[in-house]
């Protein structure tokens, strides 16, 4: 069991910033499409953390054309280029899954007053 810790202990990454749940990230993730690659950014509300070590993940949603779009990322997965805290968001929950029933300015969340 150690040596299954500690090899998942070297794919963890440190240079991502501190982020939480509520929060508005942009995520920049590296997209292959034939023989080139590029980087595309999702930007969104975090709604959901879960796992732990290398297997933690995030899910973003955003509002495209109206609709609710949300997608799963690993948290130490090297196709993430970096990501980006936008605003630090106001909430009392561990999950937001309420926001999928919201739409428009109902949506948006408090920001946090350091």
């Amino acid at each position: 069991m150690d040596i299954i810790r500690a090899i998942e202990q070297k794919q963890l990454r440190e240079d991502l910033p501190d982020f939480r749940v509520g929060d508005h990230v942009k995520v920049y993730y590296k997209i292959k499409e034939g023989e080139k690659e590029r980087i595309q950014m999702y930007q969104g509300d975090v709604i959901r953390r879960h796992g732990a070590m290398n297997r933690e993940t995030f899910t973003v949603r955003k509002l495209s054309s109206g609709v609710g779009v949300e997608r799963t990322f690993p948290v130490h997965s090297p196709k993430i280029d970096r990501i980006e805290v936008v605003r630090h968001g106001a909430v009392r929950r561990a999950k937001l899954y309420y926001l999928r029933n919201k739409i428009g300015k109902a949506a948006r969340l408090r920001e946090k007053g350091f």
